[in-house]
């Protein structure tokens, strides 16, 4: 059978509209070229203005700064993840009172500033030495690393909670009904099926959290730990040449973004299926 509509031939797809060289870009791409410059000009006048004797003496420590500031980052961050799961899974829970310790837990560390939770733990447990000495454990808190530690530990914990159940329960519910369907069992079908495709939802939230602990953990350069941010301080202390921080806002520059491309080279091998 043949109809009416057959008979007309297709029509060609209309072009797409062509983009004008709009104010808008003109001023954007302006504005581009002069960061651009003055952050070209910026690395020269801190190259060219630190002799070689400052660079041969404090090059050494930047490096161990850069080292300390990953390794208690990346550190607590991984613990902070493990810590995260039961946080995350108690906030979710139908028992009103573990969700409800939970919800305080999160509550608590993401309204209150991280250098205050520093400062509670590195000040405050030290006015209970004598009862932290009887338990056995002042030789953990004595350290500003460990207390530093600590801190993050808490804080990124309670960041990453939020952010893993909100990718559980951004899944579907149509998926634990199929796998429901198909007589997959709960256990399986949350580590098989629901937990995947959580963690390509929250890989760039955990990566926006990565960033900002890399960027707020200069603060425990107040409490005596020789990171980037302790060790530029101390380069300033000696030399009083504010290009010291200009080397640490550039060494900071540097480890940003190699986590950023790696996070989004991350992202866009996970996710090149839906990009199809």
């Amino acid at each position: 059978m043949m109809y009416a509509s057959d008979l007309i031939p297709p029509q060609p797809a209309p072009p797409p509209p062509k983009k004008g060289l709009t104010w808008a870009r003109v001023i954007g791409v302006t504005l581009l070229l002069v960061w651009a410059a003055l952050f070209a000009n910026l690395i020269y006048m801190v190259i060219a203005g630190w002799s070689e004797e400052k660079v041969a003496r404090y090059g050494d420590r930047y490096l161990s700064g850069v080292w300390v500031t990953l390794s208690l980052v990346g550190i607590s961050i991984l613990a902070g993840a493990v810590l995260s799961v039961p946080v995350a899974f108690a906030r979710m829970s139908r028992n009103p009172f573990v969700s409800t310790l939970a919800y305080l837990y999160v509550y608590v560390f993401r309204s209150t500033p991280l250098l205050a939770q520093l400062f509670l733990i590195y000040y405050g447990v030290g006015s209970f030495r004598d009862e932290i000495d009887a338990i056995g454990l002042w030789w953990f808190f004595r350290d500003a690393w460990n207390c530093a530690f600590l801190s993050f530990m808490l804080n990124t914990a309670a960041y990453q909670a939020e952010i893993l159940r909100g990718a559980i329960e951004s899944v579907p519910k149509s998926q634990r009904e199929a796998a429901d369907s198909l007589g997959i069992s709960r256990r399986v079908a949350f580590v098989k099926i629901i937990m995947p495709q959580a963690l390509i939802v929250a890989l760039r939230p955990y990566g926006n959290e990565v960033i900002l602990m890399i960027k707020g953990s200069a603060i425990v350069a107040i409490v005596t730990v020789y990171d980037l941010m302790g060790v530029t301080k101390y380069a300033y202390s000696k030399t009083f040449d504010f290009q010291a921080y200009l080397w640490a806002a550039i060494f900071y520059l540097i480890i940003v973004e190699v986590i950023r491309n790696i996070l989004a080279k991350l992202d866009n091998r996970l996710t090149r299926h839906l990009k199809r």
